[in-house]
This record gives structure tokens, C-alpha cells and sequence, in this order.
């Protein structure tokens, strides 16, 4: 399988003064899919503009007509898979079959406390998720759904038609711990990574892909665990959190070294940041286009 090129589209400008544009040429440059962040805010955007995923998503539908649509990554912190779930059927709906649901844990960011909660500890987010996640499955696969658990509750939740995609959309799990990746093993379509958080600072390049060769065959472990083929399921490395940080989008040769190194691990798709001008995601707009448009042939 060649690797696919996929990019993520902040959601921190006007539709109108730069969303629509950016949405609409990365479908001209040919990305596979265009994701965008699922959060209320983020980081140093915080005190900026930052819109809502599903409704930009849903705008980016209309003005696009093949690549796929995402979230990387919707979470729990502020979601309920009850209102979640008839979000997402209308997204599919309205982009004809073409959206993936990346879905995550969360963190302890800004999403953790802006419905007046306090934050939730390391084990309380992975037991939600624990939850959150095959309470979702359901949701998007069955017509009438009700279900009484310890986080969330369902009492005959209709979700007619349901997916344009069969049995449900695409989930996209990200995760690196023992839990999570036995979710992406059971209920997944692709995992995705960010590397480990650890090496970010201080680590190597040649560090994080050992630590990324270890979280795949981890992953492949939990699939072994079930009895499916970790083959099945698609692998996505999503750029800019591991040491290389934007070295990768220096140059076309940059990023085709990069990428290879991690086709080399099994992955199938590497997402990476439209540029943000005085931004960790800073990065040339032509160097970035070129890589959109030659690095697919060249990783074949």
C-alpha cells in the first residue's frame, strides 16, 4: 500500500478569511484527508479565534468533493456519544460517506475544565474512554440504542438512517497505553500516534522511532490479544510532536526521509500541519505544497 499524504487544518480563522481557501486547496494539492482539531480552545491559540470542528467540518464538505474529512482527535472532555453520535451521522450524511472519527482520551488542557469540571485523573479518563468508546460503536450502528453504564447513559437514543458508511464510520484511535490500544485493536479501523511525549524536548529523532516501533508492536500485541490481524487496521503518525518537530517540512528530501523512516514501521498515512505563520506549525507554503504534490510518488 503507497503511504498517503493527509494534512490537519486548524480551526483558528474566520471561514471566510483563509478556512475555506485552505480546505478547498487541499484537495487540490490531493491530500487523502483533511482533519481538524476537536477542541473549545488550544495551547497559544487560546486567546484568539478557535471554531468548533463538526460545523467546520461540515462547511468543508460543501466546498469539497473527494478527500475524506476528520477529527484529530474528538475526546470525551466535553463530548457525550449520545449528541456525539447524531453529530457525526449528519457530518457523513452531508459529506457523502467521507468523514473518520479520529478519537482520543483527551488531556488536561483547556476541554478539561471549561464545563466547570475539575479535571479528570490519568485513570479516570482512560476508564471513560473505556466507555465512551463501544457506547459510540453502538450509536453509529444501531437504530435504537439504550444503555446504563458508570459515565454515560442512553435511553432509546434513535440514530435513524444511520451511516452513509457501513456498518459505521471510520474510528481513528489514538492511543499509546495498554487500555487504549486494546481499543484500537477491538473497535478501530486505523491507530493513530503522536510519537512519545517524552522525547519531545530532549529526545533524538533515532530515540522516537524506537519508541514508535514499540508503541506499533504493542498495538500489534493487543490485535494478537483479540485474534485480528494488526494488518487491518490503518496507522497514522500525526507530525510535529515528536524531536523533528518541523525539520521534516524543511524540504521535500526532508520529509521523504522522514516519512520513509516511518512507512519502514508499517504506517500507512503521516498527517501533517497546514502552515500557521508565527506558529509551532510555522512552515514555508511552498516547500508544503510541493511536498503535497511530489512526496506521495516518491514514497511508493
Amino acid at each position: 500500500m503507497s503511504l498517503r499524504l493527509s494534512t490537519v487544518i486548524l480551526p483558528y480563522r474566520r471561514w471566510h478569511e483563509g478556512t475555506r481557501a485552505a480546505w478547498t486547496r487541499a484537495e487540490e494539492l490531493g491530500f487523502h484527508t483533511g482533519y481538524t482539531y476537536d477542541h473549545l480552545s488550544w495551547r497559544s491559540f487560546r486567546d484568539g479565534p478557535w471554531f468548533g470542528a463538526v460545523p467546520t467540518l461540515t462547511a468543508a464538505a460543501a466546498v469539497t468533493d473527494r478527500m475524506r474529512l476528520g477529527t484529530l482527535v474528538t475526546s470525551p472532555n466535553f463530548r457525550h456519544p449520545v449528541t456525539l453520535a447524531k453529530e457525526l451521522i449528519t457530518l457523513d450524511d452531508v459529506s457523502g460517506g467521507r468523514v473518520t472519527l479520529g478519537i482520543g482520551a483527551g488531556g488536561t488542557g483547556f476541554d478539561a475544565t471549561a464545563l466547570g469540571q475539575e479535571p479528570w485523573t490519568p485513570r479516570e479518563r482512560a476508564d471513560r474512554f473505556a466507555e465512551f468508546v463501544p457506547l459510540l460503536d453502538r450509536l453509529l450502528s444501531e437504530d435504537s440504542v439504550s444503555y446504563e453504564g458508570d459515565f454515560y447513559a442512553a435511553h432509546e437514543a434513535r440514530n435513524i438512517p444511520g451511516c452513509v458508511q457501513r456498518p459505521r464510520l471510520p474510528f481513528a484511535v489514538a492511543a499509546t497505553g495498554p487500555r487504549g490500544l486494546r481499543l484500537a485493536a477491538r473497535h478501530g479501523q486505523a491507530w493513530v500516534t503522536t510519537g512519545d511525549p517524552r522525547l519531545f524536548e530532549s529526545g533524538t529523532p533515532e530515540q522516537s522511532v524506537l519508541a514508535i516501533r514499540g508503541q506499533a508492536e504493542k498495538l500489534a500485541d493487543a490485535c494478537a490479544e483479540l485474534g485480528r490481524d494488526v494488518t487491518e487496521l490503518d496507522k497514522i503518525l500525526l507530525t510535529g510532536f515528536t524531536p523533528d518537530r518541523s525539520r521534516p517540512l524543511e524540504s521535500l528530501n526532508a520529509f521523504v526521509d522522514f516519512a520513509g523512516r516511518h512507512a519502514e514501521l508499517g504506517f500507512t498515512e503521516i498527517v501533517i500541519h497546514w502552515p500557521i505563520p508565527d506558529s509551532d506549525f510555522a512552515a514555508d507554503e511552498k516547500v508544503f505544497e510541493r511536498i503535497a504534490m511530489e512526496a506521495p510518488a516518491q514514497l511508493r
